[in-house]
């Protein structure tokens, strides 16, 4: 049986290069071959056992590749075609989706964790970090990458710009709103992108990092809030003339910038959550405002699906935002372990890395 390198969960604390064999292409599926993918940091929560996997998985679930083959069933693609694919894929089959949620289109269940059922790539299925990978309800998922458009271009796509993006859309922005966004990693950069894409006119950058900071107003931050220098509640309460925000988006998972997300509401705000949390978080009685604020409170599944691909692609082709910047470093998959320890030390000033098999 023809093998493969592919990046496996092994325990907490080891993911390692090794072989599998190569998926068999049931009547709905593509097997696509790899040409660039990506860590993410829900990758590291694995690593770190923060989040449950099967042991022997293969790792990730942002690809780009070339269609090597099709099952029979699948229509409207053909093999040689250079696709990308959401990190969460649909089928449109469970209740989830049929009521419209299509990121939690799963078994709705693992490990104990509920939701996040549409996420298989790295969770419930083999991921991207490998020479192929087998993506189901191929019809549903492959999007064309269109002629122009080089693999680091749109590498962002399938997870780090949808997610990003997803942030502004659930804190439904409007014209001329003011906009806070906690932390400027990766997601907190295309969450600032996608506010001022939606019409916020005023943005707030929270982090700590320069080089982050600095990309925070390349990518449309109008204000820039080192915590280390300044508390970032104060900051944002004096930027706005005691007002708060019309919404605030939370891209870290950590207790304290959530927190300051609902502390810099306005009455009636909304707290836009994409933070993957790693433990229970606490909501202060006097920041909810004892629950009679008004407030709305918001978490999202990075949307998925062929039809989200294409409009991210069609958001780069237009030249309104560049993610290439977020590549900050490249490794080839014989490196992964590599850039695994690169990446969850968060050396270097590493912002996302490009990995080729």
């Amino acid at each position: 049986m023809p093998k493969m390198k592919a990046a496996i969960f092994v325990e907490p604390g080891r993911i390692v290069l090794d072989e599998k064999p190569i998926p068999d292409v049931g009547p709905l599926d593509a097997l696509v071959r790899i040409t660039t993918t990506t860590i993410c940091g829900t990758d590291v929560h694995i690593l770190k056992g923060e989040y449950p996997v099967a042991r022997g998985l293969t790792i990730g679930h942002e690809p780009v590749g070339v269609i090597k083959k099709l099952g029979s069933a699948v229509q409207g693609y053909r093999e040689g075609q250079r696709v990308i694919a959401g990190a969460i894929c649909t089928s449109g089959h469970s209740h989830a989706a049929l009521c419209g949620c299509h990121a939690q289109d799963g078994p709705g269940t693992r490990h104990g964790w509920k939701g996040m059922g549409g996420w298989k790539f790295g969770n419930t299925i083999d991921g991207t970090q490998a020479e192929y990978v087998l993506v189901p309800d191929a019809m549903a998922n492959l999007a064309p990458v269109p002629d122009g458009l080089t693999d680091e271009q749109v590498l962002m796509c399938p997870d780090i710009m949808s997610t990003g993006f997803s942030g502004a859309e659930s804190g439904a922005i409007r014209i001329g709103d003011t906009v806070a966004v906690f932390a400027q990693g990766p997601i907190g950069l295309c969450a600032t992108a996608g506010a001022r894409l939606m019409g916020a006119t005023t943005i707030i950058a929270v982090d700590s990092v320069p080089a982050r900071m600095e990309m925070a107003r390349s990518m449309g931050a109008d204000h820039v809030v080192d915590f280390t220098k300044a508390d970032p509640v104060e900051e944002i309460m004096r930027l706005t003339d005691g007002r708060g925000v019309d919404v605030s988006i939370e891209a870290l998972g950590r207790q304290q910038t959530f927190e300051g997300a609902l502390r810099v509401l306005r009455p009636g705000g909304t707290l836009s959550s994409l933070g993957v949390y790693s433990g229970d978080l606490k909501i202060p009685l006097d920041a909810f405002l004892a629950g009679l604020g008004d407030h709305t409170i918001r978490t999202t599944l990075c949307p998925g699906g062929k039809e989200r691909m294409r409009r991210l692609m069609d958001v780069i082709a237009s030249g309104r935002v560049d993610t290439r910047p977020l590549v900050t470093h490249r490794f080839t998959l014989d490196q992964i372990e590599e850039a695994y320890d690169l990446f969850a030390n968060q050396r270097d000033g590493v912002l996302k890395v490009a990995i080729t098999p």
